[in-house]
């Protein structure tokens, strides 16, 4: 089976002043990679015009380009709207379902969006007390059964999950832990170590650290632009068991 080179970035918080600086440095992606994955927070404030630029920064890309929303892009209440310039530009958007890609004749499942929080194991949110409490876990909840039954039906080569609040508090580590519980969720990773991955990737923890695992051995990747502090980081999927680190 070909090795898959999977580009992925989140958190490029884009406007109008940076219209045309981000393609500039996408130039060349297809000497280093087979698929670029969007981690969520591709605007500031989720307006219109700014999903706009996001739309023209990622067009037309040599490589298929997949993407989930975040926060910021749900800020503005146009989430809809902005999922829909983006999929007029060509680029996949995932609200919690799945695409399958045929890549160099292997097929690349990418299955997920956008997340939500409530906090890990044993520092958690619980359906518990008052209806708002109980709605945000539910939310979670429901997010998660979304992602098992994406993964339980997906066919395909390869499996990734992309979000954009983390599975793990792994890559975590260097944000304040008084914020974790809105930075991601275990539900998620216990939806996905359920089913079975490659390799998990997110955004959302600016201050984090890109590299963690799910309790069932996944490798989970925060690529908060931040966080990796170049365009996009390349993970490799090959045989196995190979590090997706090094391709």
């Amino acid at each position: 089976m070909s090795q898959l080179r999977i580009a992925a970035v989140g958190d490029v918080h884009l406007g109008e002043d940076l219209r045309g600086r981000y393609r500039s440095r996408l130039s060349g992606i297809e000497e280093k990679a087979d698929v670029l994955l969007l981690a969520g927070d591709l605007t500031r404030h989720g307006t219109l015009e700014e999903g706009e630029v996001v739309a023209e920064e990622f067009r037309d890309l040599p490589v298929p380009v997949v993407a989930v929303l975040g926060n910021h892009d749900h800020h503005s209440d146009k989430p809809a709207e902005i999922a829909t310039m983006l999929k007029d530009a060509g680029i996949s958007v995932l609200h919690d379902d799945a695409v399958v890609l045929d890549v160099k004749g292997v097929r690349l499942g990418v299955v997920g969006g956008k997340g939500f929080g409530g906090g890990f194991a044993g520092k958690c949110a619980s359906e518990f007390g008052e209806p708002e409490i109980k709605a945000f876990v539910n939310h979670t909840k429901r997010i998660a059964d979304r992602w098992r039954v994406a993964l339980k039906e997906l066919q395909a080569d390869r499996r990734v999950v992309l979000s954009h609040y983390s599975p793990v508090n792994d890559t975590l580590a260097g944000e304040p832990l008084e914020i974790y519980p809105f930075l991601g969720s275990y539900l998620l990773a216990e939806a996905v170590d359920s089913e079975g991955a490659d390799l998990i990737l997110h955004g959302h923890a600016h201050m984090g650290t890109e590299k963690g695992m799910t309790p069932g051995g996944i490798r989970v990747r925060n690529v908060a632009l931040p966080v990796l502090g170049r365009a996009y980081g390349v993970y490799c999927l090959g045989e196995d068991g190979e590090d997706p680190d090094h391709c």
